[in-house]
């Protein structure tokens, strides 16, 4: 296993793994927090039901879960608007969800597979699994962090047949230094951050409302967007960020033409032919509609 872990760390990621035996633990960690209030049920329906604590059928021999964190810039796309060349963030842990795991999980397998163990993929709360194996700690912004890579990173998971001797699990820590700061507090727009516990105020945090279909409620103020999707108010603001906060990569431009259709939400599969290969490269899973209704707040 310390083979496998300098191979992950030579790649720039970070890792750690604990018992199958823990499973449960994820499980009660999710549910209980639902069942005293913590999070709300709302948001639990629509972000948090697809979590599956089963055991993995295709890998009978299951007896650990692996967590990797992967260096995970943000993105920045450019709109032509009124003339104006216009940024646009996409935080990390939208960009390219989906083809990274894919290709974080081929990279492990075929590491896994040098020492005749194998993978399974998972449907786990990976966040709340990091803080509990000790590779992250929590933010007061209820963001993890883990050591070298501040809050830029993505987390991918995987069940394991890898033999877990040392036993990790820990309850969540804190960011020591966020004892005495509070710089993500003062910089929330939407007041979600809480002094008092971890969890923030998911319900009111723009992260979810732009992530939501429909309507944004009346009391968001426009100017408070500056992201596609998700939100950095917090992440920009965090002195944990200093290393990482100036890594940024530019992604994709849609010209003036393509941003008003954009805007009008033009239904897409009526988009030009070329708009769609640039949609397409932003590798985002999110409903096209909500992206079209972030990117008006943000321009207008």
């Amino acid at each position: 296993m310390g083979k496998l872990f300098n191979l992950i760390n030579n790649l720039g990621w970070r890792g750690q793994i604990v018992p199958i035996d823990h499973l449960n633990d994820l499980r009660f960690a999710i549910l209980n927090r639902l069942e005293q209030g913590q999070i709300d049920r709302r948001l639990y329906q629509e972000q948090l039901s697809f979590f599956s604590f089963d055991y993995p059928p295709d890998l009978p021999g299951v007896r650990s879960i692996l967590i990797v964190a992967v260096p995970t810039p943000p993105m920045r796309i450019f709109f032509e608007s009124k003339g104006n060349r216009v940024p646009v963030i996409v935080p990390p842990t939208y960009v390219s969800y989906t083809p990274r795991t894919s290709r974080t999980q081929d990279v492990l397998i075929g590491l896994l597979k040098q020492e005749g163990y194998h993978l399974a993929k998972t449907q786990l709360p990976l966040k709340t699994l990091a803080v509990h194996s000790g590779l992250a700690k929590y933010g007061r912004n209820n963001i993890c962090y883990v050591d070298g890579l501040g809050s830029y990173l993505q987390l991918v998971g995987a069940f394991s047949d890898i033999p877990c001797e040392n036993d990790c699990w820990q309850q969540p820590r804190m960011l020591e230094r966020c004892k005495s700061c509070k710089a993500c507090l003062r910089n929330c727009p939407t007041k979600a951050i809480n002094i008092d516990r971890f969890l923030l105020h998911a319900e009111n945090c723009l992260t979810y409302l732009n992530e939501a279909t429909g309507d944004f409620p009346s009391w968001i103020n426009p100017s408070w967007h500056h992201c596609m999707i998700g939100c950095m108010r917090c992440q920009i603001i965090c002195p944990e960020n200093k290393s990482v906060i100036k890594w940024v990569e530019d992604l994709v431009e849609f010209t003036e033409l393509e941003t008003n259709l954009f805007i009008e939400a033009v239904p897409y599969e009526q988009l030009p032919e070329e708009m769609v290969i640039k949609i397409k490269r932003l590798e985002i899973n999110e409903n096209y509609l909500s992206l079209c209704r972030n990117l008006k707040m943000i321009l207008n």
